[in-house]
């Protein structure tokens, strides 16, 4: 697939067959979010896979509540890749105090994505989760309490009755400025 098309394709999936996952199709997958740039090549992540089907069901059920039940699907996936945020160099974390910037999440936000695209190309699908309870995950998957999950990513196969959806976005000219923002 052409990276335009790649683009176009990649979807936040939520319904997701049973069929497991290949492992080498997988490992592709961790290894293009191993690949990808963060500030001073600090490589601030670990992934931690859980396949474990007992386990990924309460790590899953730890996504969502009984008010907050928008992340219910994650108990279909068959697997979750959790993202703990590392501690990065001090290079990175000097010049993260002075520019005031999170430089850390930028760069899991941006293995979280090479991962998702790399699923795509593969025929898997993915879901980026924001919303969870820390605390019970870190003690499930023994996530010592000083690191922080970044984000989860759902992933699996799409049910064969997934359909691809139209991607509604903002038109280019509401999101493109050139050489200033007020035009």
């Amino acid at each position: 697939m052409h990276f335009q098309e790649l683009i176009h394709h990649r979807q936040s999936v939520r319904r997701y067959s049973n069929q497991e996952i290949d492992p080498s199709l997988l490992n592709k997958c961790l290894e293009a979010a191993r690949l990808a740039p963060s500030a001073s090549n600090s490589q601030p992540w670990t992934f931690v896979v859980v396949n474990d089907p007992e386990l990924k069901n309460k790590v899953a059920a730890q996504t969502y509540d009984k008010v907050v039940n928008f992340n219910k699907f994650a108990q279909d996936a068959p697997a979750l890749i959790v993202f703990v945020i590392e501690k990065p160099k001090v290079i990175t974390r000097v010049g993260a105090f002075i520019k005031n910037k999170e430089y850390p999440l930028i760069d899991i936000g941006i293995a979280a994505e090479h991962f998702c695209l790399q699923a795509a190309e593969e025929g898997l699908g993915t879901c980026m989760l924001g919303w969870f309870n820390e605390r019970p995950i870190q003690k499930l998957l023994h996530i010592p309490e000083n690191k922080t999950i970044g984000v989860i990513v759902t992933v699996g196969y799409p049910s064969a009755d997934y359909k691809q959806r139209h991607k509604s976005r903002k038109s280019f000219d509401e999101v493109v400025k050139y050489n200033s923002y007020t035009t």
